[in-house]
């Protein structure tokens, strides 16, 4: 069972992919129409949250009409979050081997290297990353695992975390690596619009295979990069410690939680994206993250 975003014909909206019958719920018209709740949730976040709050949400919205399902060709899926409330937390090399392909061992942090992206970058699965041609010439991919967080917190603990995670998602940490080297802080080279795609939907922790995962990336059907969780630096725990210890953490945000290496920059000559490219991103038990870069 996944957490969606989607678009119909009438309008956009969110819910559930009941991958046995390939059907997209409508959870705002469920819960408006023919619940018994009185909190309608205006936003996914606000259903993510409703759905900590009481997990038999999941399975009552799971049972409904079918006047408030879909059919697959009727939905264009969006990102399960299509705007966040603050910028996405990214960590910079969190597997060693990324870190030494960007440098030497010497760059293996001692601490989660923390930084964000805006949330105007994110797009959808299957929608187009623009080139940004005017602003650079280095446009590099990195496939990623997300962490969504379920529940307020702050000062959380490492023996504390799977309580606030609600999910895991897939992303693609889109960089222009010149502006990247340009302004040294990373915001700049990460943030440009359509640089944070993100999807296909979140699939809660209670729905997830046994870790570790193995995290894929190809670029036009060529495998770039294959890593596994077991070879994070930095766990989840470690990280939602680290970044709550004085920043409140709320539903909605999103922790990327590192690339493992292959990214282009690294291959010998460098291979950056040009139009025209895929970037497909795999893990299996969540799903595969597809998109193209659009024409100059």
């Amino acid at each position: 069972m996944k957490i969606v975003s989607f678009s119909t014909p009438e309008r956009e909206t969110f819910g559930l992919y009941l991958e046995e019958t390939g059907d997209y719920v409508d959870a705002s018209a469920y819960i408006h129409k023919a619940s018994n709740i009185s909190d309608v949730p205006e936003t996914v976040i606000d259903l993510i949250s409703m759905m900590m709050d009481t997990p038999a949400l999941l399975e009552e919205v799971k049972t409904a009409h079918s006047s408030f399902r879909y059919p697959a060709d009727q939905v264009n899926v969006l990102a399960p979050i299509p705007r966040t409330r603050k910028n996405i937390f990214c960590i910079g090399k969190n597997y060693a081997d990324h870190a030494i392909e960007m440098g030497s061992a010497s760059d293996i942090p001692q601490a989660p290297m923390v930084f964000s992206k805006a949330p105007t970058a994110i797009i959808g699965p299957d929608e187009k990353i623009e080139p940004h041609e005017k602003a650079t010439e280095q446009l590099d991919y990195e496939g990623e695992i997300a962490v969504v967080i379920g529940k307020k917190g702050r000062g959380i603990t490492k023996e504390e975390a799977g309580q606030y995670i609600f999910g895991y998602t897939l992303f693609n940490d889109v960089t222009a690596r010149d502006l990247q080297k340009k302004h040294s802080q990373f915001l700049l080279g990460k943030s440009l619009d359509t640089f944070a795609p993100l999807g296909p939907w979140i699939v809660p922790k209670e729905f997830m295979p046994e870790e570790p995962l193995t995290l894929t990336t190809f670029v036009n059907g060529e495998e770039r990069q294959q890593g596994s969780t077991d070879q994070l630096i930095f766990d989840v725990p470690t990280l939602i410690e680290t970044i709550s210890q004085a920043i409140t953490l709320e539903p909605g945000d999103i922790i990327a939680t590192g690339t493992p290496a292959g990214v282009g920059k690294a291959m010998d000559p460098p291979q950056f994206l040009q139009p025209g490219d895929k970037i497909t991103i795999e893990v299996e038990g969540i799903g595969r993250l597809e998109n193209i870069v659009a024409d100059s």
